[in-house]
């Protein structure tokens, strides 16, 4: 499981640190992919087949589910972790996130996402502002 939020820089490269807590569940290859809200969704290997699974089942019939299997896998990428703990994005997936300099990984449960500092301080500040309803919406998960 991941779990966090760590502060990270991007170089000109487009190499970015991975933390070192992430990366024994990642294994030394995993999948990095466009994510929602202009983030970057990582995923290990093991847990990619799961998603995978799961997102090619849905109805090609379906306009809506066929421009989501578009979006997810067509921006899907393997990426290895080199001997100094850093991935190489590529340079599609840094436009996606808006990535500059100074970067934000985040421990999602099943998933690590990648931010832009920026972007992810407006996130996080609209969530927390909301925070109270969101888990009202939610309130039938009983957590």
């Amino acid at each position: 499981m991941f779990i966090g939020q760590y502060n990270n820089k991007m170089d000109s490269k487009g190499r970015v640190s991975m933390p070192v807590k992430f990366r024994d569940e990642l294994g030394n290859k995993f999948i990095i992919t466009r994510g929602l809200d202009s983030c970057l969704f990582g995923y290990s290997l093991q847990e990619w087949q799961k998603i995978e699974s799961k997102i090619k089942s849905l109805p090609i019939t379906k306009k809506n589910a066929r421009a989501f299997q578009r979006f997810f896998f067509s921006g899907a990428t393997e990426v290895e972790i080199d001997k100094q703990g850093r991935i190489n994005i590529p340079k599609s997936l840094i436009e996606h996130a808006k990535l500059d300099k100074e970067c934000v990984v985040n421990g999602v449960s099943n998933r690590i996402e990648i931010w832009d500092k920026e972007i992810w301080e407006v996130q996080l500040s609209e969530s927390e502002l909301a925070f109270e309803e969101i888990a009202e919406d939610l309130e039938d998960f009983d957590f």
